[in-house]
């Protein structure tokens, strides 16, 4: 039996279709790390294929991941695919999947979410792109990792949002694909990145958006890009 098999008639989707969506999963995952987002294996990644969710394994890093590595669970958390013990963070991942129409979750400790997680409950509406994730980024409140009380602190953050800050601890995104998720990310990072840097003049504050001027943006956003 292959490693892309079940063992149980229509258990998993096309093997096809799990080792691309694997392969994708670990470019990301990947890009995560080269791009400044996670140290080591702080974050995970996951994205959903039918019922089936890839997810990185916990502890392993990122650029040791083969194709023989894939890890898989349904979407009550029982695994179906590999022998490598799944993230601990998998609460979350299942939480979101459970509650919106996500295809694809990135979690990182990114350096500044991480630091606006630690000052704020709600990132200062400093530039429009907030309208991207549904309007002002709320920061879930604290509670320790891998547990349902924070995969619960999550999904209430993310409410009418496709984005968020963990206290203390980083951000979630989810999106369509992996590509708009880890999009998700590095916008809300550099928004973070924008609002310490020009809160840290002495002596000015910086001006803010109003939630209607990033709910105009929004709106127009939908028309954005390419037909």
């Amino acid at each position: 039996m292959g490693r892309w098999a079940s063992g149980e008639p229509g258990g998993l989707p096309a093997p096809e279709e799990l080792e691309r969506a694997w392969g994708e999963l670990v470019a990301t995952a990947r890009r995560t790390v080269a791009d400044g987002l996670v140290v080591g294996t702080s974050g995970n990644v996951s994205v959903r294929v039918g019922d089936t969710v890839l997810v990185t394994p916990t502890g392993v890093p990122y650029d040791r991941l083969a194709p023989a590595d894939a890890c898989g669970v349904d979407l009550d958390g029982r695994q179906v695919l590999g022998s490598l013990v799944p993230t601990s963070e998998l609460p979350m991942h299942l939480a979101v999947y459970r509650a919106t129409g996500a295809r694809a979750v990135v979690h990182t400790h990114a350096v500044h979410t991480t630091a606006v997680s630690t000052l704020v409950t709600e990132l200062p509406l400093i530039h429009y792109m907030a309208a991207a994730l549904g309007g002002p980024v709320r920061v879930a409140p604290y509670a320790t990792y891998g547990t349902e009380e924070l995969a619960e602190n999550m999904l209430s953050a993310l409410r009418d949002r496709t984005a968020c800050l963990l206290q203390n601890h980083g951000t979630l995104a989810h999106g369509s694909t992996l590509d708009q998720a880890y999009d998700r990310t590095a916008q809300l990072e550099w928004m973070c990145r924008v609002w310490l840097t020009a809160s840290a003049l002495p002596g000015r504050t910086p001006t803010l958006l109003t939630e209607e001027q990033v709910a105009e943006v929004g709106r127009r956003l939908r028309g954005y890009g390419q037909p």
